[in-house]
């Protein structure tokens, strides 16, 4: 599908493991969709990107974010509740990508709007393929609010 946009995607991915980041970015890194994936590692980092706040004052408003539950400082459940309370923030669609298959996390996730849940596979491959999945749909087929 060819979609027509004038500027690229902002994608934050907010991920504390170095080696699903890495993958994340290398399967993103294939997409045709012109965009910028930017990471951060924990969710008090999260914020102050979201906020534009230190060294992320000049930081782009995301389009879209992928949220691990299990972070440092501040956990994505927090992260979560404080995008979908926030006005300014809360149309930007968060998917959530963990390796928690814990019915409440899910639970929890979906009462606070979360836009997806999805588990980390185990399996590299299939990890990948999750992550092609997300960059397809996402990207591809879902209407942002650019």
């Amino acid at each position: 599908m060819n979609i027509v946009i004038s500027r690229p995607i902002e994608i934050l991915l907010v991920e504390d493991s170095p080696s699903d980041a890495k993958l994340i970015s290398k399967v993103f890194g294939k997409a045709t969709i012109p965009h910028h994936l930017q990471q951060v590692e924990d969710g008090i980092e999260a914020l102050a990107f979201l906020y534009q706040q230190g060294e992320y004052s000049s930081a782009p408003r995301p389009d879209l974010i992928l949220l691990d539950l299990h972070l440092p400082k501040k956990d994505g459940l927090g992260v979560l509740a404080e995008i979908k309370a926030d006005s300014h923030l809360s149309k930007i669609p968060v998917i959530v990508l963990t390796t928690s298959d814990c019915q409440e996390d899910v639970l929890s996730c979906y009462q606070m709007d979360v836009n997806c849940y999805l588990t980390k596979p185990n399996n590299l491959q299939e990890f990948k393929e999750t992550v092609t999945i997300i960059e397809d749909f996402w990207l591809s087929f879902v209407k942002l609010p650019l």
